[in-house]
């Protein structure tokens, strides 16, 4: 080897003499080779221009004279190493077909893999080793070439007449022209088929059947033949396919037969069927124009094994995985897709808090006169009530000023106040998107899904312009990375127990759903980017159950994720944005685990549960979408936790007719609408969430159900008359061929996260804390029963809980309602509520302004600016054992036409130089009575300050609790309300009707 380089050495020392005469022309020839040794002797430009011109094996073995020669060799990567790679006639672009006109990182580096790759097809033949160079193996001696054609110099006229002679690993060289076989033509010894000249050139009508243990073509347009549109099967041995095209024809590989295809187009309807294969690699392939899949893969991996398989492991092993990053996945955003969303969507970025709050102060007004008593103008006009009468009311209390301190009772003592410790809630705390690499570190299942799962192997191949692009059925394994499917009917389908591997690949332009996984079918997808499909991105039914970890999915005609029909599967860490329906949809059965995802900017509902739709939906941050981030209606009962749901440019939850659902430990805040909406007929479960800051409502409840499609609400009915398909699915192909599909639930499918939740028979909101709201805290207009048990209800700017039309009884136990801009709690005309155990303090307006029928019991109501308690409108209401301290007004004040029984409360006085009494009883109201109640003043000494024991104590400020670490699921103390409220449910609809008060009756 040396003394072939030294040669070649004074062959370029010859080379230079006519340029460089008086360098080498003058010399001796030795003294010439010593100082062409030495790199400092010629300019490096003039060096590579020189190696520029040797062929590859020279370049080969001048990398192997020094370190000095090696990096000059290698610096040529842009030029001599550019013509080399593309000069080869049996490969092309390194980055065709999907991206033709990017470079790749490095042209050595693609030309070492294509010299790896090419000849694997004889690799079981231990003769055939290969040689230090990087393109060249040693061949053995007899190994021949036989030349088909009609021109001179060729050896047959037919190509199966060279094949009859032909021995092992002999090369066949096919002249260009036509050649046209008129029956299959069997492969039975290991043969190299070639056709010279230009790809296109050499064209085959034949039907191959494969018998040797490999085989390799190259360089060929294979089309059927008349007999059969199969050109080429394998059912035990190797073949290998480089720089071929397929035109309407069908390659067949039975395991354990395998495959290797590189750069080979297939066209006019050409595909790949691939039955029981163990291991095939298809790489930087073209299909299109297919009528049906153009890769079919079917049937379970067979146990046995040819020789190729672990040849092919480790080329699939090897190949460099930084194509991955110049597919379209990562440059498209920045691109087209960007251009697409903002045309479809406002231009807003992501919104801060404090943006929100500036906003909200320059859209509603400031807080005038420090009252904190300004509201959303015509948000609450229902039936003849409206806050303008409570306004007016609070002008007749006096001046608008706060009680003296030194006379108000303290309450911060009370059991809800560790929920102010996290109301507000700042974007550091929003879970931030893992990767692909801490995702599958945290999951085994997946670690060894992509560990294990191979198959056929599609890797850098664009599938475009036909009906479909991977079929998987049958308990089938596939693995695609890298590649583009567009304008296809659908992507990929996967059914029937089969497994896949989908990794960085980019879907776009179905006109179907992308992504299709029915009938048990599992797999990993994922960092793929699924985009502009007419359907979803991704459909997902049928017990179908797969782990889809860190996709963009975006920019879809319809919804980005739909599961039913009993799918299910886990979706983290994926950007769901900019899909004109709900980013994920989940309905007839589907259950699938939603978590840790981005879900923004889209034109309908984050997310939609509808149709009897499941699922556990958690740690998600769903901001910015037009409609509600959380969607749920017609038996939709998902669990809903720990998410954040914010800056919405409508509600943040809404629960529709017939919703139900575990909505718990959620961030609802800076939406336009309510917080959370909820119609009649639904039966949700509010535990522990924090509703700030939104613009209107933080907890509506609505009677009104469901309209019409189409129509809409304007001013303070806005929310209450929404789309009938408010999860922005309405329209959504359900079925993947578009006929008519009827799917019926399935009892056999309830999954335990669900089972083991407790049932309710009426709507639950607890331990919820709802402040900041733009509108009422709370807003009740329903005709079913609700029970609002430990809420922390304050610094809202309208009422604190204001309860509309109650015709079943609204419960509301042990809640804290403070710091209101007006009442605390207002109950109109024919509504029946009850209030126990709450601590209703410091609200702008009345502490509790009640029209109503009902109980007020063992309620602690101080520090309101106007009256404690106020009974207007022919009330019936019993009023007992309350603590109660007014501001301005009176403790207890009964107008007219009241009914009822007012007995044992305890009324401490307000200010000292207030003129009202501490109870009012209007003196032509005949039908209320007073009983045992009592009055207290502060005792005052020389330092006029109150007496010590004028405090809330025996017991202690209400609303009492014993959970201070604030969990929102204390079976306890909700089931401790419920039975408290339950217990005197008898009591209220027998002592408060329409006919009068028995109680007052009989006294």
């Amino acid at each position: 080897m040396l003394i072939r380089c030294r040669t070649d050495l004074q062959n370029v020392g010859e080379f230079m003499i006519p340029f460089y005469p008086n360098v080498i022309g003058t010399q001796n020839a030795e003294w010439g080779e010593r100082n062409i040794m030495e790199m400092g002797a010629l300019p490096m430009e003039l060096w590579r221009l020189i190696l520029a011109y040797l062929p590859l094996p020279d370049l080969g073995r001048c990398c192997q004279v020094c370190r000095a020669w090696r990096e000059l060799v290698l610096s040529l990567d842009a030029t001599r190493w550019r013509q080399l790679c593309l000069g080869c006639l049996e490969c092309r672009h390194p980055n065709w077909p999907r991206l033709p006109n990017l470079e790749p990182p490095s042209w050595r580096e693609a030309l070492r893999q294509h010299s790896l790759a090419r000849r694997t097809w004889a690799q079981n033949v231990p003769e055939l080793q290969s040689s230090a160079c990087i393109t060249l193996f040693r061949r053995r001696k007899d190994r021949r070439v036989w030349r088909v054609g009609t021109g001179p110099g060729c050896d047959f006229e037919t190509l199966r007449g060279a094949l009859t002679v032909a021995g092992p690993y002999d090369r066949v060289a096919l002249q260009p022209g036509l050649y046209e076989e008129q029956a299959e033509v069997s492969l039975k010894v290991p043969v190299e088929i070639v056709g010279m000249g230009k790809l296109g050139d050499v064209a085959l009508l034949v039907s191959f059947d494969q018998q040797c243990p490999t085989a390799r073509l190259c360089n060929l347009v294979l089309m059927p033949a008349w007999f059969s549109p199969v050109v080429y099967k394998t059912s035990a041995g190797h073949v290998q396919l480089d720089n071929c095209n397929f035109e309407g024809a069908q390659m067949q590989v039975r395991g354990p037969g395998t495959c290797q295809a590189r750069f080979c187009s297939f066209a006019q309807g050409a595909s790949a069927h691939f039955l029981g294969v163990a291991l095939s690699l298809m790489d930087s392939c073209e299909f299109s124009g297919s009528d049906t899949a153009s890769v079919t893969v079917e049937g379970p991996p067979v146990t046995e094994r040819n020789w190729a398989c672990k040849h092919l492991a480790a080329l699939v092993k090897t190949m460099t995985t930084n194509s991955m990053a110049i597919t379209p996945t990562n440059t498209n955003l920045k691109e087209g897709i960007v251009n697409t969303l903002s045309m479809a969507l406002p231009p807003v970025g992501p919104t801060s808090m404090e943006t929100w709050i500036s906003q909200e102060t320059e859209k509603v007004g400031g807080m005038t006169g420090g009252e904190g008593a300004l509201l959303h103008q015509g948000i609450v006009q229902e039936h003849g009530w409206s806050e303008g009468d409570l306004k007016k009311d609070d002008k007749e209390g006096g001046p608008t000023k706060r009680p003296d301190p030194t006379y108000t009772l303290s309450y911060e003592a009370h059991g809800l106040a560790h929920l102010w410790e996290h109301e507000d809630v700042s974007e550091a705390q929003e879970p931030m998107l893992r990767s692909l690499v801490e995702e599958l570190q945290a999951d085994a299942d997946a670690q060894m899904l992509v560990a294990t799962v191979h198959g056929c192997v599609l890797r850098h191949c664009l599938l475009r312009d036909g009906k479909g692009g991977v079929h998987m059925c049958n308990h089938a394994h596939a693995r695609l990375e890298a590649n583009v499917f567009t304008r296809l009917h659908y992507a990929v389908r996967c059914i029937q127990n089969a497994k896949m591997v989908m990794l960085g690949n980019e879907v776009s332009g179905c006109r179907a759903s992308g992504v299709f996984l029915r009938l048990s079918a599992q797999g990993v997808i994922a960092e793929n980017n699924i985009h502009s499909n007419a359907e979803a991105g991704l459909d997902i039914r049928k017990g179908a159950n797969p782990i889809i970890l860190c996709n963009r999915i975006h920019s879809g005609l319809r919804s980005g994720i739909v599961v039913l029909g009993n799918g299910k599967g886990l979706i983290r860490s994926n950007q769901i944005y900019g899909n004109k329906e709900a980013g994920v949809y989940i309905l007839f059965n589907g259950n699938p685990v939603v978590s840790g995802n981005h879900i923004f900017q889209g034109q309908a509902a984050g997310i939609a549960v509808n149709e009897n739709g499941r699922g556990l939906i958690t740690d998600n941050v769903i901001r910015e979408n037009q409609w509600g981030g959380a969607d749920i209606r017609r038996g939709g009962d998902p669990i809903l936790r720990n998410n954040f749901i914010c800056y919405g440019y409508s509600d943040g939850v809404v629960v529709g007719e017939r919703g139900r659902g575990l909505i718990e430990g959620n961030h609802i805040y800076g939406n336009n609408g309510c917080g959370v909406w909820v119609m009649s007929s639904s039966l949700p479960q509010l535990l522990g969430n924090y509703i700030t800051h939104n613009r209107m409502y933080g907890l509506a409840l609505f009677c009104r159900k469901d309209p019409e499609p189409g129509i809409g609400r304007e001013g303070a009915e806005r929310g209450a008359e929404r789309d009938g398909d408010r999860g922005g699915v309405g329209g959504e192909n359900l079925n993947e061929e578009g006929e008519l599909s009827v799917w019926e639930n399935d009892i056999d499918s309830e999954d335990e996260r669900v089972s083991a939740r407790r049932s309710i028979s009426v709507a639950l909101v607890e331990s919820n804390c709802m402040s900041h709201n733009g509108a009422e805290g709370v807003y009740v207009k329903t005709c079913e029963s609700v029970n609002i048990v430990g809420n922390m209800v304050g610094e809202n700017r309208g009422v604190g809980v204001a309860v509309l039309q109650s015709t079943q009884l609204t419960r509301l136990v042990a809640n804290c309602i403070r710091g209101n801009a007006h009442s605390g709690v207002t109950v109109a005309k024919e509504c029946r509520v009850e209030l126990r155990g709450n601590g209703v303090y410091d609200n702008g307006g009345h502490g509790v302004s009640y029209c109503g029928d009902g109980l007020i019991v063992e309620n602690d109501i101080v520090g309101n600016r106007c009256s404690g308690i106020r009974a207007t409108d022919s009330a019936d209401v019993k009023v007992l054992r309350n603590r109660v301290q007014a501001g301005l007004g009176c403790g207890i004040c009964i107008e007219e036409q009241v009914r009822g029984l007012v007995q044992d409360n305890l009324v401490f006085q307000g200010h000292l130089s207030s003129p009202t009494p501490q109870i009012q009883l209007d003196s032509q109201n005949l039908e209320c009575v007073l009983l045992n109640n009592t009055l207290l003043s502060p005792a005052l000494h020389g330092s006029s300050c109150p007496d010590p024991d004028w405090a809330l104590e025996n017991p202690p400020p209400r609303p009492h609790g014993n959970d201070s670490s604030g969990s929102s699921s204390s079976f306890h103390s909700t089931n401790l309300a419920i039975a408290v409220t339950t217990r005197i449910t008898a009591s209220v609809e027998s002592g408060c009707h329409s006919n009068g008060s028995i109680f007052c009756t009989v006294l």
